[in-house]
């Protein structure tokens, strides 16, 4: 169990926001905080501490107004900590070779193979051909509706009918290097962890599993530790102080080699 930081970046700043808010209509999200500082800076501060696996994410999509200021500054997270970050944002098989040669580690995707609300087994192992399956992370966000977890796609905007189960995690493991899950109905809230969803990660044994949301207290740290029976790898973003929360960033930075 390592902790795993983050740069969000979202309408050209590194922003934490609330997951459950970003929408592409008016590139809007409510934010929790906004850095007057670059990706860069952060991606520096990463590889000072030495702190390898961490994510940069471009929230807008390509096309939008602000997706080259966004893309800008990833790449100067990459160049800052070249070989140390992942990349996910709008990521296929046209463009992952780009952020990979930009000094990504791997790259993260959702949409472009949860393509339409659906898998699209095709679409998977074109991207794969391109990055092999050792620099290749499949973003697994997901939402409640019922009991069970469906990932969700295009910013976290669209249910797919997938659902996040232990076979799902083993079908997919095939094609990537590791899993990134967001618990979005909790991202960006600080309000504590999905413990239903960290129970079922902690029951898989397989490919690394970083859990993301609502990472708010030590206390959430333990519980998730419990929970995901010390296999689940953790990001924390709004409750760090480093992004205008109360959670020292050096502690939690210190808990990485927690096992």
């Amino acid at each position: 169990m390592k902790f795993r930081p983050c740069i969000d970046i979202h309408n050209g700043k590194v922003k934490q926001i609330v997951g459950g808010s970003l929408s592409d209509k008016d590139n809007f999200a409510l934010d929790n905080f906004v850095s007057d500082r670059d990706a860069g800076y952060y991606a520096r501060l990463y590889k000072e501490r030495g702190l390898h696996g961490g994510h940069v994410i471009i929230l807008n999509k390509e096309g939008s107004a602000y997706y080259p200021e966004c893309k800008r500054q990833a790449f100067g997270a990459l160049e800052a900590f070249d070989g140390g970050l992942q990349i996910g944002g709008g990521i296929n098989d046209k463009n992952a070779e780009d952020f990979l040669n930009a000094g990504a580690s791997h790259v993260i995707v959702t949409s472009y193979v949860f393509s339409g609300g659906s898998f699209n087994l095709d679409n998977l192992k074109r991207l794969a051909a391109v990055t092999g399956k050792e620099r290749l992370v499949l973003d697994l966000s997901c939402r409640k509706k019922g009991d069970d977890y469906y990932i969700v796609t295009d910013r976290w905007q669209k249910f797919t009918p997938v659902k996040v189960t232990l076979s799902t995690l083993g079908t997919l493991a095939e094609y990537c290097d590791e899993f990134l899950v967001h618990a979005v109905d909790v991202e960006g809230k600080a309000l504590g962890i999905e413990r239903g969803l960290a129970a079922l990660l902690g029951s898989y044994r397989g490919l690394p599993v970083t859990y993301a949301g609502g990472i708010a207290s030590f206390e959430d740290i333990e519980t998730l530790r419990e929970l995901g029976n010390g296999r689940l790898d953790f990001t924390v973003g709004s409750a760090l102080d480093i992004f205008g929360g109360n959670l020292d960033f050096d502690k939690v930075a210190g808990k990485r080699s927690t096992s």
